[in-house]
């Protein structure tokens, strides 16, 4: 287990080198300055804050400096957000993001689940049928059309919970439920077919020959063998919750670190671009190393596996 363990994480280094060394060249390419109103400074003064700032000196430089700083644990300091470094402003913004993604992907989860395993136990009845046209949709309608009908009719038509800003607990209901619609359709999905999959199985049938009541072949048996490809996509599924609930942030005016990085793509605020990148990146990458251990944990098979290779 520890050298299958020691592997993934060199791999998660890696990985997150490729990442950040990708993402710094193709920013740079990005035509323009993250300079606010760079046509009206005078070249003397824009000098001054491109040396500042180092942005005057060749990429290679720019760039081990960067990667220097990042070791160090420095993200650098907002060129857009005066005052604000680029650490301060994911510790502010990301609780809010991670509270409502993380309550989306426990509420899609357990809700998918449930209507995983049912559609299964009742292949070809109107159960099933629903499940399907859950999948379907949930896949199809993006969140940030779910999240403009939310907000429109739940908040504002029918006053039912607050249509947007971050005010109290009630707040994080609509985005939470906008985005607990595609995670109910993913693993209800993967749920479904598996536990098809697993219960026509002749070892399945030995154990319902044994005399196991239909509880310990349901849960014991074909629930545990059909986790394993859920538990696999489960990870970067919330990952991709969290992270990827910018447009969401948005349209409920919340303020989470979605908003800074959008408007940091906008304001070409490189140092901000940059860190929310390595900080998302991390967060997937860690997500994928605990599935893994957890993948090892679930089926010996495959930590026995992975250690041999």
């Amino acid at each position: 287990m520890l050298r299958y363990t020691l592997k993934r994480l060199s791999y998660m280094v890696v990985t997150l080198w490729i990442i950040i060394t990708v993402t710094f060249f193709l920013m740079h390419s990005l035509p323009g300055t993250p300079l606010k109103n760079e046509e009206k400074l005078p070249e003397q003064i824009r000098e001054q804050i491109m040396e500042h700032y180092g942005l005057n000196d060749p990429l290679g430089v720019q760039y081990l400096k960067f990667l220097g700083d990042v070791v160090q644990g420095d993200l650098g300091m907002s060129l857009a957000y005066d005052g604000r470094s680029v650490t301060e402003m994911i510790l502010t913004g990301f609780p809010v993001s991670a509270f409502i993604g993380t309550q989306a992907v426990i509420f899609g989860t357990l809700i998918g689940l449930i209507l995983g395993m049912v559609a299964a136990l009742r292949r070809g009845t109107m159960i099933d049928n629903l499940a399907t046209i859950t999948a379907v949709f949930g896949v199809s309608v993006p969140n940030f059309v779910l999240s403009a009908l939310l907000s429109y009719w739940v908040g504002v038509k029918w006053g039912i919970l607050p249509p947007a800003l971050w005010e109290s607990y009630s707040s994080s209901i609509l985005p939470s439920l906008a985005l607990a619609v595609f995670v109910i359709a993913q693993i209800s999905r993967y749920i479904r077919s598996e536990m098809v999959e697993v219960l026509d199985q002749d070892y399945m049938k030995t154990a319902k020959a044994k005399g196991l009541n239909r509880k310990a072949v349901v849960f014991r048996h074909a629930l545990r063998n059909a986790l394993i490809p859920a538990v696999t996509v489960l990870g970067p599924l919330a990952i991709n919750i969290i992270t990827g609930s910018m447009v969401v942030e948005v349209i409920f005016a919340l303020p989470g670190i979605g908003q800074y990085f959008v408007t940091s793509i906008f304001s070409n605020d490189y140092t901000v671009i940059m860190g929310t990148t390595i900080f998302y990146s991390v967060l997937i990458i860690l997500t994928i190393f605990i599935v893994d251990i957890l993948y090892g944990i679930i089926d010996p098979r495959i930590r026995i596996a992975g250690a041999k290779e």
